[in-house]
């Protein structure tokens, strides 16, 4: 397996400084709001619980306090340790797959999402067909908001958030973009604005910083809604994905940090922990407090060449090694019968779903299709886990990694194929996982060569690798060539779950997403006609594959595609 070294740094900014400097711990602002006059107490039963879920943005593993960071982040060690932390916590390597895992409950493989991002101009998005975490918080009675980065297609106007089961969204459809003017550029001249209310653009925002600008919108939802209706919240921070861009006031916190990458990534991981303070805040302020369950999770690995680290696990955002899918999360809640403790209780992403349902007093089953499982019992009261696997993935269109054959997995699996499964204490990757580095945080202001070289893996000739994840966290011993008995047996799995997967939806970019198109902001563009002529593309592109010759066209197209996503997933773009 060939690794490369990684490259790319960015910029970002502030504003309004006072809801930042706001003190939510002070017994004189977060007293629940008052009852109105005349209202009698009630003995009725405790209602559904609100539920606030907070996703970051490329957060690395080591960046947070509680787990040794140079990084201040006050506030989430605090939540962190008065609630439960979660050290066996996973998520999917890249944006796309970890949102469409938590508003769905089910893998890649099941969605046809299982092949890198949704990018800006590809007719795609979330299976419409699949009803979505708020959507079945709606039919529970919940008021649902979206504050953040969607990020999961917006071809069509009922791709939008605000048509996948929220009541209302301020955000970002795509998957990057400036913190201040909210331009993003899909390749040279595709540029466009990417600010939206509802399903308007939100022009009027631009030039607020847009973590302290979700902040406030936040505190709005909460100040106007009343506490005995209950709310789900979800609070998608852009933060601290790339460009880097930070408010002065948090650099100059870390104004001793050589690197300026790191600087600049530590400021912005700052300021979107004062964000949750504000947050946090706002809900004992309106009375939303005492019956939240507060979930905060990263969504993918750090991206370390652009500040962020995962040390000490290998590798980073983008590869299946521990770096890329272990999770930083844990669960607030007065409402925990268990508090103060660190859980190692197997959780997956997609576990949301069912959790979630379930605590709002709706059920699930096996019609709904789920691969989550509820792990509330296992969260609140430190019960043991119903999950005992993860299928991290099965990535078909993936490079198909060089020493890889059907002969090298027993005749059963061809090992060239990207795919990575957790069952039990083993994990199993085979094909190209991604860059295998074990990378320390970067504190010095420029990197020598032979630094890097110290953890690189200039090369694998191989295509399997096993790893005892319980013992061996860090992947550094691999024991594929001992247990040939288990990698069998995980290699036995992979074909069972390849077996319930539907075709890969990767289609071609349609040249009419153009943000000139579209009043210089990006948005939907395709209508329900053109929709049936994709779909029917799409399908006459799945037959072509096996059952008529390549023309020269769609080879180039598969090139192109596959050069595309390799550079994607080193973050070159």
């Amino acid at each position: 397996m060939a690794m490369h070294a990684l490259t790319g740094f960015s910029l970002v900014s502030l504003l309004s400084f006072g809801y930042l400097s706001w003190d939510w711990a002070k017994p004189s602002l977060v007293a629940d709001a008052p009852a109105e006059a005349g209202e009698q107490p009630s003995a009725a039963p405790r209602q559904p619980p609100h539920i606030i879920f907070i996703l970051t943005d490329d957060q690395g593993y080591h960046d947070v306090g509680y787990h040794g960071s140079d990084i201040e982040t006050p506030t989430l060690d605090r939540l962190a340790a008065e609630g439960v932390k979660l050290e066996n916590y996973y998520i999917q390597p890249i944006c796309t797959p970890s949102r469409s895992q938590l508003l769905t409950g089910r893998y890649q493989i099941h969605t046809g999402l299982q092949h890198s991002i949704i990018r800006p101009r590809q007719p795609n998005c979330l299976p419409l067909d699949q009803v979505t975490l708020p959507q079945k918080l709606q039919e529970l009675g919940y008021s649902t908001h979206m504050v953040g980065k969607w990020h999961l297609g917006f071809y069509r106007k009922e791709c939008l958030p605000t048509r996948r089961g929220f009541d209302t969204f301020l955000g970002s459809l795509t998957g990057n973009v400036d913190y201040y003017t909210y331009d993003n550029c899909d390749g040279p001249g595709v540029c466009g604005f990417d600010l939206h209310e509802g399903e308007s653009v939100a022009w009027g925002l631009s030039g607020q910083y847009s973590t302290l600008l979700y902040a406030r919108r936040v505190s709005h939802i909460l100040a106007s809604h009343s506490p005995r209706r209950p709310l789900f919240l979800y609070v998608a921070f852009q933060a601290v994905h790339t460009p880097l861009q930070s408010p002065r006031e948090y650099l100059y916190r870390y104004r001793t940090m050589g690197n300026v990458a790191r600087r600049k990534y530590a400021a912005m991981v700052t300021c979107m922990d004062e964000a949750v303070r504000n947050i946090t805040w706002a809900l004992k302020r309106y009375g939303f407090y005492d019956n939240s369950v507060i979930i905060f999770s990263s969504d993918n690995g750090g991206q370390t060449f652009s500040g962020g680290s995962n040390w000490p696990l290998r590798g980073r955002k983008g590869t299946y090694w521990e770096g890329g899918v272990r999770g930083l999360g844990f669960v607030h809640s007065p409402l925990l019968k268990r508090k103060r403790w660190t859980s190692r209780a197997l959780v997956h992403i997609t576990d949301w779903y069912p959790t979630l349902v379930g605590l709002a007093g709706g059920t699930t089953s096996a019609a709904d299709g789920l691969d989550g499982y509820d792990v509330w019992p296992a969260i609140s009261e430190g019960r043991a886990s119903p999950r005992t696997e993860i299928l991290h993935n099965i990535d078909p269109l993936y490079n198909h990694a060089r020493h890889g054959s059907l002969e090298g997995g027993f005749g059963i699996w061809n090992t060239a194929v990207q795919a990575a499964i957790r069952v039990g204490e083993w994990k199993l990757l085979t094909g190209d996982p991604g860059y295998g580095d074990w990378i320390p945080p970067q504190t010095l202001a420029a990197f020598p060569g032979s630094w890097w070289n110290l953890e690189r893996m200039a090369s694998a000739r191989q295509a399997v690798w096993l790893f005892n994840i319980s013992a061996d966290p860090y992947e550094r011993e691999d024991l594929a060539g001992q247990r040939p008995d288990v990698v069998r047996a995980l290699l036995a799995r992979l074909v069972d779950y390849n077996r319930t997967a539907i075709p890969v939806r990767y289609p071609a970019e349609n040249p009419r997403a153009h943000p000139d198109f579209n009043g210089g902001a990006w948005g939907p563009w395709a209508s329900d006609e053109e929709e049936g002529e994709e779909e029917e593309e799409g399908r006459a592109r799945s037959l072509s594959r096996g059952q008529r010759k390549k023309k020269c066209k769609i080879c180039k197209l598969r090139s192109f595609f596959r050069k595309l996503n390799t550079r994607l997933m080193s973050h070159r773009i």
